[in-house]
């Protein structure tokens, strides 16, 4: 592109030059004129970050909900609840897929009924199941134990915490943050209040730091686990469902709609829209070391595969 740039600056100087002898222009007009001719190979600048899709799965899956990575085992564990997301119909199953999509294992593990968050907490998978949370064995795919909450509606995503041993999942409806210790099997309200606009997708972002996406209210929020306040970090995500951690500071939050935003330091940047095709973005997943983002698009049946560049 330099060259062509360059020869199309000489050849207009030349012929400006002709001009020059026959009308007496001066050169201040030539340099005006060449000036504006390189401007317009100007490419335009890049976005601070973008998606590139690698690959899609089958239409297997039934209502996939959510994905997440088992970095240890180098594998995907799909939520599919195979039905509606209240009812209580014994439908639900886990799939267990490639890193690059093909499916192992459709029904992984059974006898769910609509299971939507998942979390890794040592040899144990954790799902939400409507009013309950059930430990799935990792190294055979069979339910160990559940654990009943009275009181409960619409329990939706987890994020573990290894360095403590708690599993944090939310109930949409209740306005609840719950946190079950595994040290002790006991489960608590962590934060019970409305200011959390209708909870959903939750991220372990440090030792002290838990971020939420809300279905209720449009924020991405930061919740300080020793205080328990509640900060907005950013606006605008309608139905804010996963939310994955990407860098420093940096984060991919999905909304439900059909929507995935790159939010580094406070600024927030739409990647995809997929809402005039009526294809949802559910609870994302992402593979870190290949930066992978999967994203469920739940009545679609099947999971997209992205390439997150970042350009900053």
């Amino acid at each position: 592109m330099k060259k062509i740039i360059v020869s199309t600056f000489f050849a207009a100087a030349i012929t400006l030059t002709a001009c020059d002898k026959k009308t007496g222009e001066t050169t201040e007009n030539n340099a005006t004129q060449d000036t504006t001719a390189v401007k317009t190979d100007t490419l335009p600048a890049k976005p601070k970050a973008e998606l590139v899709k690698l690959w899609e799965t089958d239409t297997t899956l039934r209502t996939c909900e959510s994905v997440l990575f088992h970095a240890q085992a180098n594998v995907l564990y799909v939520a599919n609840i195979n039905g509606m997301p209240t009812d209580k119909d014994k439908n639900g199953f886990i799939s267990k897929l490639t890193p690059e999509g093909k499916i192992e294992t459709l029904e992984w593990a059974k006898g769910l009924n609509a299971p939507k968050g998942m979390g890794i907490l040592g040899d144990k998978l954790y799902v939400t199941d409507i009013t309950e949370l059930v430990e799935i064995a990792l190294a055979t795919g069979k339910i160990t134990k559940k654990y009943p909450l009275k009181g409960a509606e619409f329990l939706n995503d987890i994020a573990t915490d290894e360095a403590t041993g708690n599993v944090y999942f939310t109930d949409m409806k209740k306005n609840k943050i719950h946190v079950l210790a595994t040290k002790t099997g006991k489960i608590t309200d962590f934060i019970a209040a409305d200011s959390l606009g209708s909870p959903n997708g939750l991220y372990v972002a440090d030792a002290n730091t838990l971020m939420l996406a809300t279905n209720g209210d449009s924020k991405f929020k930061k919740i300080d686990m020793t205080t328990k306040q509640i900060s907005t970090v950013v606006e605008g995500i309608d139905a804010g469902d996963g939310v994955e951690k990407v860098g420093d500071n940096a984060y991919l939050v999905s909304s439900w709609t059909g929507e995935v935003f790159y939010i580094n330091n406070n600024e927030k940047l739409k990647l995809l829209d997929t809402q005039a095709d009526k294809i949802n973005a559910a609870d994302i997943g992402y593979i870190p070391a290949s930066k992978t983002l999967l994203v469920p698009t739940f009545f679609k049946n099947k999971v997209v595969a992205y390439q997150l560049v970042v350009n900053e």
